[in-house]
């Protein structure tokens, strides 16, 4: 059975459901409303669920990670994810994102490269990523820099970059299973217009 927690914290509903010791999906919305949806969204057609009313270390674990994430902070956390319902590619490109450190974005294109495919079926996958922002979709950028598409919306992307940039000056380059995966500073993203 899934178990979804939602938690007002500071002005932003968390929310995570929980199959056993797997995070199934988050959301974070500023409405109670807008973070159930999202979640209930992933849930496959005819899964068992319930509102959990007691919290566990997980679902607080998981809670107050979205939230530090959402505000830019520095987080580190070993959440196991249920990404086996995911394609063999949806996984791959996910593990990849998952890698993108605070302070730091990525391109389509770059991580396409790096997993194969092409940057739209990449951002088929960042579209539909069910663990936002704990696999920080948000840091994954178009080529020229701007920010692309985002479920919460782009100034919701823009605002979390913005409270992540920790002002880094240059390109570097991350060695993944034999690629190359090329991340940039904050700094250097350009307003969507």
């Amino acid at each position: 059975m899934i178990n979804l927690y939602i938690q007002e914290i500071d002005e932003l509903w968390c929310g995570v459901a929980l199959e056993d010791a797997e995070i199934f999906a988050t959301s974070f919305a500023f409405s109670e409303r807008d973070a159930f949806r999202c979640l209930l969204r992933e849930l496959p057609y005819n899964t068992i669920f319930q509102v959990a009313l007691k919290k566990y270390a997980l679902a607080e674990a998981a809670l107050g990670a979205i939230k530090a994430t959402f505000y830019g902070e520095d987080v580190s956390f070993s959440f196991q994810f249920a990404l086996t319902r995911l394609t063999d590619y949806a996984q791959r490109v996910l593990r990849l994102t998952s890698l993108i450190p605070t302070g730091y974005v990525t391109t389509y294109g770059a991580l396409a490269k790096a997993a194969g495919g092409s940057p739209r079926s990449v951002g088929r996958v960042m579209a539909t990523n069910p663990f936002a922002p704990l696999i920080p979709c948000h840091r994954v950028a178009a080529a020229d820099m701007t920010l692309g598409g985002y479920g919460g919306g782009l100034k919701t992307k823009w605002d979390i970059l913005q409270r992540e940039n920790r002002k880094y000056g240059k390109v570097i380059e991350a060695k993944i299973n034999g690629k190359t995966l090329r991340l940039f500073p904050v700094g250097m993203l350009k307003p969507s217009k």
